[in-house]
């Protein structure tokens, strides 16, 4: 009895890691799929349809999970928020995205975990030690050396306004996954992939409403500016298709970000985002033929190996708490 209660975490962490490497990877495609668009397309338009269509798979999964009933919450701004800042995430990142290599934008977003890492000690009550906090710390230099504010973007070739967009995204994208973890208690992933579909769809059409014609990205010499707000086109050819793997994409990210933050502590899930780094890479070099520099090189190693460090701790952290749990039920 002890031992399966010791070895029940244990399984409930393994299978939100399988999730995180699930939505990781479908993250990593969406990416690749928005950079591809982002030339001839306006952004709110593909967050609009990948919404629409991953609202549908996302409604395929409640009925698994329960029906409709499922989707009552007794916690709704809190909902409204964790969408809003999802929806902030997204679309400072995606905006990034359209100047600034795959890699590079990836990699700055990936401070990320330890954002969470850090946000889950007021807002979770998890603890970090020394070594961990110091890890973080090194992360945060590896984000300083890539933004290379005495070098006006550099080696990346974007400004450094620019740069900061996709390190807001992470912050927002990290509160969003610190709600995750509170809401999930008493939410479905399903449920809550639901609502923020809804608010993304909302936003999109909100920006179609304002800008759907294009006015405002006319004349505009910035191209994060022109993709976010250009005119709404009927996808052409095999674009369609594109935009339907975005949709797929969005609900397979949706779904499995939110169960993996259900099953498993934040600090043990959050290190195994960095999968979606060499998978950046391996896409910014197989479609753009882009490859980072050394100074970016640099940054990136820097944020991964702090990100595994945090990892490898809190992998030996668990397991002397779980040891300690089995000595102390033996007396």
């Amino acid at each position: 009895m002890s031992t399966q209660a010791a070895t029940a975490p244990a399984r409930q962490s393994a299978v939100g890691i399988a999730f995180i490497l699930v939505g990781v990877s479908a993250i990593s495609v969406n990416d690749m799929l928005i950079k591809q668009l982002s030339a001839g397309y306006p952004l709110h338009q593909m967050v609009f349809t990948r919404s629409l269509i991953g609202i549908a798979f996302s409604l395929l999964l409640v009925q698994m999970e329960g029906g409709v009933a499922i989707l009552r919450t007794r916690r709704p701004l809190l909902h409204l928020f964790r969408g809003l800042v999802i929806v902030i995430s997204n679309l400072t990142f995606f905006t990034a995205l359209a100047v600034v290599p795959l890699a590079e934008a990836t990699a700055l977003f990936f401070v990320a975990p330890l954002m969470i890492t850090l946000l889950a000690v007021p807002l979770l009550g998890e603890r970090i030690g020394a070594y961990r906090l110091g890890a973080v710390g090194f992360g945060f230099v590896g984000v300083v050396v890539m933004l290379r504010p005495w070098d006006r973007g550099g080696e990346i070739g974007a400004g450094l306004l620019t740069l900061l967009l996709p390190v807001l995204a992470a912050f927002t994208y990290a509160l969003y996954q610190i709600l995750t973890r509170k809401l999930g208690a008493s939410t479905k992933a399903s449920a809550m992939a639901v609502y923020i579909q809804a608010i993304f769809i909302l936003v999109s059409l909100g920006f179609f409403l304002v800008a759907g014609d294009g006015r405002f990205a006319d004349g505009s010499g910035n191209e994060s500016v022109r993709f976010l707000l250009r005119a709404w086109v009927w996808p052409q050819g095999a674009d369609i298709w594109l935009f339907l793997g975005l949709g797929l994409n969005s609900a397979i990210v949706a779904y499995s970000l939110s169960q993996a933050y259900r099953l498993a502590d934040a600090a043990t899930i959050a290190p195994f985002e960095y999968v979606g780094l060499p998978l950046a890479v391996m896409w910014g070099w197989l479609i753009w033929g882009e490859v980072p520099g050394a100074v970016v090189t640099a940054g990136i190693v820097l944020i991964m190996g702090s990100g595994l460090f945090v990892f490898l701790r809190e992998h030996i952290r668990n397991r002397r708490l779980v040891s300690a749990q089995r000595v102390h039920r033996r007396y």
